[in-house]
């Protein structure tokens, strides 16, 4: 086999392996890690996700987990300490919520 076949093949095999951990990311949560997160006193807060790192919930044409893609999109939620979400100070004076937001949703 050539270098060129060679650095080819580990060009690819880097490619699709890249790729599924990226769809495997997208996924939704089990119940046993939404169960594991509430465990160890975590909340659900809408809003304070940056684009792509949100948990779950990320709206109408999204999959889940890390597809929000606004930052701070009120229909995203995230994990955070518990007791800490009403409390979480954003730009623009925005708050974290426990029920999902209309602001900062992509049209």
């Amino acid at each position: 086999m050539s270098i060129r076949s060679t650095v080819s093949s580990a060009f690819l095999a880097s490619a699709v392996a890249t790729a599924l951990a990226s769809a495997a990311g997208a996924a939704p949560l089990s119940q046993e890690q939404v169960k594991e997160a509430m465990d160890k006193g975590m909340e659900k807060c809408y809003g304070v996700a940056m684009a792509g790192q949100n948990d779950c919930a990320a709206g109408p044409g999204t999959t889940c987990q890390g597809t929000s893609t606004v930052d701070y999109q009120g229909n995203a939620w995230k994990f955070v300490d518990g007791g800490t979400c009403a409390t979480m100070k954003l730009p623009g004076d925005r708050m974290g919520s426990p029920e999902p937001l209309t602001r900062d949703v992509p049209s």
